[in-house]
């Protein structure tokens, strides 16, 4: 089994379970963003939720990209890392007044509006504040993106976005609110996404709702496609770097920008996903009536994605090179949900091993938890254990 080039003897004296993030991979993919992306009008946001760890931010902020916030924590912390306000955009379906606030406060680029409600509330903030909000309308273009039904976000049944029958009705009323700019509009179809052809059915649909504008002699500065870019989990030795040529040549070639627009790009899981790492030790190898447990210090506190989107992470023991055994890898949580996989092949296994679940530098560290009163995992990067 090939594995992962990391300093398993850097490991040995660290507390696990913990977080490994290789900041020269990570450097390596946002020089790769850059490239693909710079070759067009083309405007590239980090999407905070992926991971929000200060190193990995620093890189971030170092390579130039903006951020897509969800939060109001998030846009702090971006605004923390030296992000510029003007290069912060704020989505989600549930902006609080206070978070609204922060936005206004902080001038930041643009609001993503998912909502009627959330419009009125905008201007009536921005008007005690004196301000004029930014804003993009979030609309579902009902493009599946074909992937877990928990991650899909751009149909007529999710709760994000405004309805294309609802469009008329929106437009008629972001013109009317008086601290409002509508300077874009802004698309999620889903995450994970590996086919390439729901992109282009993005594209198609963007172009066909930038001539619903036009028709009404509105001018539109930003189209907003937001991310989804999917990752290769099964072979993260093998593809570390996902394919933004692929990716960026979509839009390219099949979303027809208008004279002095410029497409922004929402990508979270593609930039930080292969850079990391969870690391964890066996406790213990328990024989079944059929099978073997590997149980590893590391949970479902740890890394839920297994548990939630019944999510594939390669898993290594970097410990050992002996013939492969089947294990079903499970964690020490209390719950029959806290299992990694089921019937997997790995390097032969016994106590005090080091394991890594691969992949794990996006939607990992971030979604911890403190179920079972267990402490959250530390990090460590490539930098600091060279």
């Amino acid at each position: 089994m090939t594995k992962a080039n990391y300093p398993v003897e850097k490991f040995q004296g660290i507390e696990t379970p913990f977080y490994y993030y290789d900041l020269d991979l990570l450097r390596a993919t946002l020089e790769e963003i850059k490239t693909q992306s710079s070759r067009s009008n083309f405007d590239v946001h980090y999407a905070m939720k992926a991971n929000v760890n200060p190193s990995v931010l620093k890189c971030i902020m170092e390579a130039g990209l903006g951020a897509d916030c969800v939060s109001g924590g998030e846009v702090q912390a971006a605004l923390d890392a030296g992000i510029p306000a003007s290069k912060v955009v704020f989505a989600g379906v549930g902006k609080a007044d206070w978070e609204i606030n922060l936005g206004l406060e902080n001038d930041i680029f643009c609001f993503n509006v998912e909502s009627i409600p959330e419009l009125e509330i905008i201007n009536e903030l921005a008007i005690a504040k004196g301000k004029t909000a930014q804003v993009a309308l979030r609309i579902n273009p009902n493009v599946s993106a074909h992937t877990h039904h928990y991650i899909t976000t751009g149909l007529n049944e999710n709760k994000f976005g405004i309805n294309m029958s609802d469009l008329d009705k929106v437009t008629d009323l972001v013109l009317t609110l008086s601290n409002i700019k509508l300077i874009g509009i802004h698309f999620h179809i889903g995450s994970q996404i590996t086919d390439m052809s729901s992109f282009q059915a993005l594209s198609v649909r963007v172009n066909e709702i930038q001539e619903h504008f036009e028709a009404r002699n509105i001018s539109l500065s930003v189209i907003n496609v937001g991310g989804g870019l999917g990752i290769n989990y099964e072979h993260p030795n093998h593809f570390p770097i996902p394919d933004f040529e692929a990716y960026f040549k979509v839009f390219r070639e099949h979303l027809e920008l208008r004279p002095g627009q410029t497409l922004h790009f929402e990508l979270g899981r593609a930039t930080v996903a292969q850079c990391g790492s969870l690391i964890s030790r066996v406790l213990y190898v328990k024989e079944g009536t059929s099978k073997k447990f590997a149980i590893l210090d590391a949970g479902f506190t740890e890394l839920i994605r297994p548990a939630l989107y019944q999510a594939y992470h390669r898993i290594e023991n970097l410990s050992s090179n002996l013939a492969e055994d089947t294990y079903d890898v499970v964690g020490p949580i209390c719950e029959s949900s806290d299992s990694f996989a089921k019937d997997y092949s790995m390097n032969a296994t016994k106590r005090g091993d080091i394991i890594a679940l691969r992949s794990a530098g996006a939607y990992g560290e971030i979604m911890a938890s403190q179920y079972n009163l267990r402490k959250l995992p530390k990090a460590y990067t490539s930098d600091e254990l060279k």
